[in-house]
């Protein structure tokens, strides 16, 4: 096994069922990225993109997701970041470190139902489609 030091981004309909290694397959329709663990144990990463999970940002060349994929669930358990299509390897963390991130995801999750509820969209993460849409939506009522 060898880690990666960069992968490439591949605007898809659809995430392939066998992944290439080195690529970040990336399907807007479905909000998802994946992508085989970069450090060349093949295991598929998926990184669902919303506001509760990851970010992906696209520069009209490059891909980065935020945060970073903290893969705990593997028995590599690697880390790393994908910044402008690099990846940038990461210490480990503990499990102490694992479970209190794992907490905090959590809460972040319930903050963000809770600031979409009181915006009138109750279990729903706030897009900016959504938000555009219900815009347009009042004004025509």
């Amino acid at each position: 096994m060898s880690r990666r030091t960069a992968i490439a981004p591949e605007f898809v309909d659809l995430i392939p069922d066998r992944l290439e290694d080195g690529v970040l397959y990336i399907s807007i329709g479905y909000g998802t990225a994946a992508h085989a663990c970069c450090c060349g144990c093949g295991r598929e990463v998926t990184t669902p993109l919303t506001r509760a999970d990851w970010r992906l940002i696209f520069d009209g060349e490059s891909v980065s997701l935020q945060p970073s994929i903290g893969n705990w669930s593997f028995p590599c358990q690697s880390h790393y970041f994908i910044t402008m299509n690099r990846i940038r390897w990461v210490e480990a963390w503990s499990p102490e470190r694992i479970a209190e991130g794992r907490r905090l995801d959590g809460q972040r999750k319930v903050d963000l139902q809770s600031d979409s509820r009181s915006e009138g969209r109750p279990g729903k993460p706030t897009t900016l489609w959504r938000r555009i849409s219900s815009v347009l939506w009042r004004r025509s009522s």
